[in-house]
């Protein structure tokens, strides 16, 4: 299964990945994971390797998430093993290729949201197309962005990664560009182009003939939507609470600043304030204490209410209806949120 679900082969001086669910939006799965992660440790210790390529099949999505339902259908709690297994090994795999000594390019040529972000955005060279929608849109299930989330969320621009965190806001090329999330921008029909340039790369050149070969094909996305309103961004998102982000937004005169409140007043009230914390904390950590405190995260989350009240709202039943317990930010203390980022203890994530 999870050498349909994901492929590996050798092009030249290049280990290319394709995630190859096309019907699940190339959703990550547990035994990609386990497929990918001794790969990946292969390919490093390949001097004939010189850069690895990820890819998604089809034309919609690089990658969409993890597989939320699998997760969903375990059932709340902590004894539902792949809770444990799941992020474990996904947080792990996130760590290798941000560790990652040779040029790691994902082809980012559609939807990249969650699971498919923390496979890419820790690389070396993300690569954006026309195509391409990135979200971390987890407030809205009532959860949090991780896979490292903590991590590249607040080195953003200014507020833009606490913005992106609690709004789910979707980005095209030009924003992800700005934000730092992307770091070139090339036309999908430029893509095949761009593979054979790197395929054909001394494998010596590294890091050096990765970027040659992206600048021959890398166009301008042209504006970001984001720069126009990074000075409201800045300003709202800097509040030392999320009530005071509401607060400020409400005294913003714009249809923007209008629909921003009320996609916040949508969302997890308990989602919401772990992940501000969240996001204050990881400005403040390396990679490895976000994962390692991104993991204590999860897995209260998944003991919880929220996450699978938002599943069932957005997946299964699809009403679109959550029912939040807590139902306000307002009942949502700090003891509560401390509980988030407690040590788990013997079941703490460690890194060898």
């Amino acid at each position: 299964m999870a050498l349909e679900d994901i492929q590996f082969e050798r092009q030249g001086a290049v280990g290319l990945v394709t995630l190859n669910r096309p019907k699940a939006l190339n959703a990550l799965t547990l035994p990609m994971i386990r497929a990918y992660d001794p790969q990946l440790i292969e390919w490093a210790a390949d001097p004939q390797v010189g850069a690895v390529v990820m890819q998604g099949a089809g034309d919609r999505a690089f990658c969409a998430g993890g597989d939320i339902r699998a997760i969903y259908d375990a059932g709340r709690g902590s004894d539902a093993a792949i809770h444990r297994d799941f992020f474990r090994e996904e947080y792990i795999l996130n760590r290798r290729i941000h560790r990652l000594a040779k040029p790691h390019v994902a082809l980012l040529d559609g939807i990249t949201m969650g699971g498919g972000v923390g496979l890419s955005v820790h690389g070396s060279h993300r690569v954006a197309t026309e195509r391409t929608l990135f979200a971390m849109p987890e407030t809205g299930i009532g959860l949090f962005p991780d896979v490292g989330g903590s991590y590249f969320l607040p080195r953003c621009p200014g507020e833009i990664g606490m913005y992106l965190a609690l709004t789910g806001h979707r980005l095209k090329a030009a924003d992800m560009v700005y934000a730092g999330i992307a770091t070139h921008h090339v036309p999908s029909a430029r893509l095949a182009e761009l593979k054979a340039a790197l395929a054909s790369c001394d494998p010596a050149a590294g890091r050096a003939g990765v970027d040659a070969a992206l600048a021959a094909v890398a166009a301008d996305p042209g504006e970001p939507a984001l720069a126009q309103r990074r000075a409201t961004i800045d300003r709202c998102f800097a509040q030392p609470a999320v009530e005071g982000i509401i607060e400020a937004l409400a005294g913003e005169p714009t249809e923007w600043a209008e629909a921003t409140r009320a996609t916040l007043l949508k969302m997890s009230p308990t989602s919401l304030k772990v992940t501000y914390r969240q996001i204050r904390l990881g400005g403040t950590l390396d990679f490895e204490a976000c994962m390692i405190m991104e993991y204590r995260m999860i897995q209260r989350f998944m003991q919880g209410h929220d996450f699978f009240e938002g599943v069932r709202a957005a997946l299964v039943d699809k009403d679109q209806k959550p029912r939040w317990q807590p139902a306000s930010l307002a009942e949502v203390g700090a003891a509560d949120v401390d509980a988030y980022f407690a040590p788990l203890g013997v079941r703490d994530l460690v890194f060898e």
